[in-house]
């Protein structure tokens, strides 16, 4: 496929593009994408997590605040993200500022998690040195017997983050390595610029 032209609004070509991956079904996870952030050295530390809301106002992943990822953006509220489905021979790379979702936001989205995900938040002190798998399955256990017949809340300690974008690259495999880029850039009037870069 060669692109000749992209939506002019980046978050439409992006849903066109996540809609023609969930369409195929040999594509794995659709909304796995590497989220990348910079520690208080310098030095990038990337992740893969998963995309679970995106729209104009940029793309939501959920944490343990108290991991690592949440300490770099704590110190440095600025991220990168990159989706690549490789069946479709298709990058997204995204950069952006980061900023936590509303709690609200954060307690719909915890409340229709699996149970068992509900738990093992609560469980997981997350990045923290773990002396067995034993602690954690016993953790595990513990806060099913405190959560029994009941609802189980979000921790204050988990919440999410969207990634508002000032850059979003859509990249397309072509032969001989001769790909197509087309690069996104934020105005200062809010408008998007849209230029093709060189493979």
């Amino acid at each position: 496929m060669i692109l000749e032209k992209v939506n002019e609004n980046p978050f439409e070509q992006f849903k066109i593009w996540y809609q023609e991956a969930n369409k195929i079904e040999t594509v794995p996870i659709i909304e796995t994408m590497c989220l990348s952030t910079i520690d208080a050295n310098g030095f990038p530390d990337s992740r893969v997590v998963l995309l679970k809301s995106f729209d104009e106002d940029g793309f939501t992943f959920y944490t343990n605040l108290n991991s690592v990822k949440c300490k770099h953006l704590e110190k440095n509220p600025f991220a990168s993200l990159c989706f690549h489905w490789q069946n479709l021979k298709r990058q997204v790379r995204i950069q952006g500022k980061v900023s936590q979702v509303l709690d609200s936001i954060a307690d719909e989205y915890f409340a229709s998690r699996p149970r068992g995900s509900q738990i093992g938040a609560w469980a997981s002190e997350q990045s923290e040195v773990l002396a067995s798998r034993e602690i954690l399955l016993k953790k595990v256990t513990d806060f099913e017997k405190k959560f029994e017949n009941q609802e189980i809340p979000r921790p204050d300690f988990w919440s999410g983050f969207v990634v508002k974008p000032f850059k979003i690259e859509f990249w397309q495999d072509q032969e001989n390595r001769l790909h197509d880029r087309f690069q996104y850039s934020l105005q200062n009037d809010n408008s998007w610029k849209i230029v093709r870069l060189n493979p």
